[in-house]
């Protein structure tokens, strides 16, 4: 079995595999002046016993990234399935033997500025993974402020699409939160309600109730998000709501916990300075981050259909 040091990273571009240094684009590219892609961020998980990596709900990552791509009129030649097809390549050809984090992107390709008609310019697509570990560097409880910014609404951009342009709004939030000494900002809606984290769902605990805020709070519509509501209701037995959230229910709830891709499932132990709960990973939080952990790694036969096997080439079950 090849040490993960060894890995060469792939990258698929335009329709051909090519290694990551060489995926380049100009510096005219519309995308990269306006922000006009559709992206996601896919999770792939070694596994060390079976030797390959599980990629967690690869197609409805995909299949989130075209509604977003629709939106601005971004048509890439690919269907669902062979997008995932690429993707499971690139992995193979890289050779990580670690947990890595996948970037595809379908985007206004074409070198083309001082040009606003999303119709009128040319479409690429590219699928690249790195190794990823931790996204917040924590294995407790984190700290979390509220955000100054607002989260945009949808009459501005929408924001159950995960686009490009959109980000900067989290990355502002989320810059003034590190700067303060926080992990994390949770950010609020134009209404003043709860909407999410920087890069998360947000849920609250009072008891043994779960609240997240609805789609309607122009939260994304996040695929781990609904995961943590599956489980929540088949495997503990659990009723979820989703519904508005005022911002001092952050304060008085028992425990309070983020979702996403890229964090997993994570416990917020104090906002503003004021404990939640215990200030520690709550009880509800830590036995749903024991049900989600195996599941993603391909190690719960239950639900080993979330995940798509990533076999290295040339590398077998030892």
């Amino acid at each position: 079995m090849p040490d993960k040091h060894t890995s060469s990273p792939i990258a698929f571009l335009d329709g051909s595999y090519m290694p990551l240094e060489d995926a380049r684009v100009g510096i005219m590219t519309h995308a990269l002046h306006y922000g006009t892609g559709a992206f996601e961020g896919i999770r792939g998980n070694w596994n060390e016993d079976e030797g390959k990596t599980y990629i967690f709900k690869l197609k409805e990552h995909y299949e989130r990234m075209l509604r977003g791509a629709k939106l601005l009129f971004i048509d890439i030649p690919y269907s669902i399935d062979e997008l995932c097809e690429i993707t499971v390549e690139v992995i193979q050809r890289s050779g990580f033997t670690e947990d890595v984090y996948i970037r595809p992107m379908a985007y206004k390709g074409e070198e083309k500025v001082a040009n606003l008609n999303l119709r009128a310019l040319g479409d690429s697509f590219f699928c690249l993974a790195v190794p990823f570990g931790q996204y917040i560097d924590s294995d407790g409880a984190i700290s979390c402020c509220i955000a100054s910014y607002r989260r945009i609404d949808d009459t501005m951009v929408p924001p159950r699409f995960k686009l490009a342009g959109l980000y900067l709004n989290s990355i502002l939030a989320k810059t003034d939160a590190l700067s303060s000494g926080f992990d994390e900002a949770i950010m609020l809606n134009q209404d003043g309600h709860v909407c999410e984290g920087t890069g998360e769902n947000i849920f609250v605990v009072h008891g043994d109730k779960i609240a997240t805020p609805t789609l309607e709070s122009n939260v994304l519509p996040g695929i781990t998000r609904q995961t943590v509501i599956d489980l929540a209701i088949n495997e503990l037995g659990l009723k979820v709501q989703e519904r508005p959230i005022d911002r001092s229910e952050l304060i008085d709830a028992d425990e309070v916990f983020l979702t996403g891709t890229a964090a997993h499932i994570q416990a917020v132990g104090s906002i503003d300075h004021r404990l939640v709960g215990s200030g520690s990973v709550g009880h509800l939080t830590k036995s749903l981050q024991d049900l989600y952990f195996p599941i993603v790694r391909g190690q719960n036969l239950k639900y080993l259909h979330y995940c798509t096997p990533a076999s290295y080439l040339g590398v077998k079950k030892t």
